[in-house]
């Protein structure tokens, strides 16, 4: 019998929450800072302050904060186009070594704009997708969900908005809502998420991570969204559960960005098997996998040694079912995890 590791090797992957910026290789990162002259560490409204240069130590965070001032880091590291293509090259490169094929990923252009105003940022999402594109010879297929961060507000989140809608079927094909959850609730952005899904956009949200059940129904309610990022603070409201069930909407969870992120407790067992046994849809991703530390394969093998291969291999297929991909892609997609499953390596 093949252990955990190589039967979690030999499984076809999928990304549906994962942020390409958080996928920045450290030592990508500490290159880019040493090539701008900053630091490996941000703090609004102060001077540079001194942050590690050691690629084992910048990732490192105490708490849900501190985490989302290292993705700010991180995103003004990322300083010109060129950057932006090859942090898509090094990712298309790592996902391809783990047998990822299919995903949805996260980008963040309004921090972007943030961080350097002067970047074209509808070009620097086409040279994106021609390296995503990339990895269609290798028999895997990505596409971008454009988030509108909560902290710059409901105007910032429009002009994201109407930026992802023009670039809608270039490879861009939904928003999702980042940024501080505790602070911005979802209401603020339904005109926004209204404005997208006329628009032909897909709908994703944050909810249920650093705030609460009423989050997640807040999500569903206000902004339609059709898939929640995290969600797993749902538990703390049965009729948020039922929600979720009746309405057959996924969850995205990330088991090692909870757990460092203090959302999930660090001394307990993840949630995500509760959420299963609770008839709530479950998938399993890796969030932003080079600050957590983590990959979509280790997250594979901490679920199959907690609930096992089985229950792994039905969040696989269930990801394809809450994936964005149109009727004939998800049949396609279903056949090949299904024909790969079936062979003895899988097992």
């Amino acid at each position: 019998m093949q252990s955990v590791e190589a039967a979690v090797a030999s499984l076809p992957k999928i990304h549906l929450h994962c942020h390409l910026e958080g996928s920045l290789r450290a030592e990508t990162f500490v290159e880019l800072t040493k090539r701008a002259g900053i630091s490996t560490r941000y703090r609004p409204g102060q001077a540079d302050v001194p942050g590690p240069d050691d690629p084992a130590e910048v990732y490192s965070f105490a708490d849900f904060g501190e985490f989302l001032l290292t993705f700010a880091a991180v995103s003004r590291s990322l300083a010109g186009p060129d950057d932006y293509a090859r942090l898509a090259r090094e990712f298309v490169a790592d996902a391809l070594a783990q047998r990822v094929i299919y995903g949805e990923l996260f980008i963040s252009p309004s921090v972007w704009a943030f961080f350097h105003p002067e970047l074209d940022v509808p070009a620097t999402i086409r040279l994106i997708v021609q390296e995503l594109r990339a990895a269609r010879a290798h028999g895997a297929e990505f596409a971008l969900i454009a988030d509108v961060t909560r902290n710059f507000g409901p105007e910032s989140a429009m002009r994201t908005a109407r930026m992802a809608a023009e670039l809608a079927g270039d490879g861009v094909i939904g928003i999702g809502l980042g940024g501080d959850e505790s602070r911005f609730p979802p209401e603020l952005f339904g005109e926004v998420y209204a404005y997208a899904r006329a628009a032909g956009l897909r709908a994703v949200a944050h909810a249920g991570e650093a705030a609460g059940a009423q989050s997640v129904r807040d999500a569903i309610e206000h902004l339609g969204a059709e898939r929640i990022g995290h969600g797993i603070r749902a538990l703390e409201d049965p009729a948020v559960l039922d929600l979720l069930r009746e309405r057959a909407i996924p969850l995205e969870v990330c088991p090692t960005s909870n757990h460092l992120t203090g959302v999930a407790a660090k001394d307990a067992p993840h949630p995500f098997a509760a959420l299963d046994a609770a008839g709530v849809i479950v998938t399993i991703d890796a969030d932003d996998p080079a600050l957590f530390r983590t990959s979509i394969t280790r997250e594979y093998e901490l679920v199959a040694r907690d609930v096992g291969l089985a229950t792994l291999q039905r969040f696989i297929r269930q990801a394809v079912d809450a994936s964005f991909l149109d009727a004939a892609a998800k049949r396609a997609l279903r056949e090949r995890i299904g024909a790969e499953l079936a062979r003895p390596s899988a097992y």
